[in-house]
């Protein structure tokens, strides 16, 4: 760690599986070798949460010890969704604004549409709000782990992890992009590709009924990774689930269609004639 980043605001953690997860350990260790590291997380699971600001109006910052590469690290736990962690622990931390706020490790990529609905996505986007460069990373793993704390292979989410934060935090991110998104194929290894990608619009996750004559309100649906055929080749969903590289896609915080405005003046004023 260079004299110029320890003295900097360094790097906050979080996620949405919550403080015990083994995504966030292995989070801290990419981390921990490129910056002050401080983890402010979810006290238990918020998987789903996207952008929600729900939790205990009354929660405090409870310590608590994390041990990352044999060492203690101290974190925070928060009686909150991940966005409201967030802005939680960015509200404690006034005046020692992180140089980078770091979302996951996530149990289950985050891709196409799903990314609104994603507490990883969110609690990113919630720093991103305040001006800080963010990072939402996310493992493929099998949809039966995204609620439990199941073991897996986090060396090669370390590895791009580790990557992309030390370019941030020399570099920042460049005009118009607020977050990288970036989703590792379970069966990624260091030497995997990544790519450059566009957000899909498809649902990778879609929930079904199992029997579509029942009253949807008296069971769950089951939820299903769901194949396009026609997905685009740029996309990020092309790219994991297809081509098994990862996928970085570059977000903004700017919604707004890229349609040129004329063109929806005029659909808007030509009546329905």
């Amino acid at each position: 760690m260079s004299d110029e980043m320890k003295k900097a605001g360094g790097v906050l953690l979080t996620n949405d599986d919550g403080v015990d997860s083994p995504g966030l350990l292995a989070a801290a260790e990419a981390l921990s070798p490129l910056a002050r590291l401080r983890i402010v997380a979810p006290m238990n699971q918020q998987t789903a949460m996207g952008r929600a600001k729900t939790g205990n109006p009354e929660a405090t910052l409870l310590p608590k010890l994390l041990t990352v590469g044999g060492q203690a690290v101290p974190a925070y736990a928060c009686d909150a969704s991940p966005a409201a962690a967030v802005g939680h622990g960015l509200s404690v931390m006034a005046g020692d604004t992180p140089n980078l706020v770091v979302s996951g490790i996530n149990y289950g990529e985050n891709l196409g549409a799903n990314v609104t609905s994603s507490g990883t996505v969110g609690a990113a986007m919630e720093a991103a709000c305040c001006g800080i460069p963010s990072i939402a990373i996310s493992l493929e793993t099998a949809i039966g782990t995204h609620y439990a704390y199941t073991e897996q292979e986090w060396t090669a989410a370390i590895y791009f992890l580790r990557y992309f934060a030390q370019i941030v935090l020399k570099r920042g991110l460049p005009p118009d992009v607020h977050i990288l998104k970036i989703d590792v194929p379970r069966i990624a290894t260091p030497e995997t590709p990544w790519r450059l990608t566009t957000l899909s619009s498809w649902r990778h996750y879609q929930s079904r009924l199992e029997d579509p004559t029942l009253d949807s309100r008296l069971r769950d649906a089951r939820v299903i990774k769901a194949s396009n055929p026609n997905e685009a080749k740029e996309t990020d969903v092309y790219a994991l689930s297809v081509d098994n590289v990862v996928s970085v896609t570059p977000l903004t915080l700017d919604l707004t269609s890229r349609t040129a405005f004329g063109s929806i003046h005029s659909w808007l004023t030509e009546g329905l004639s």
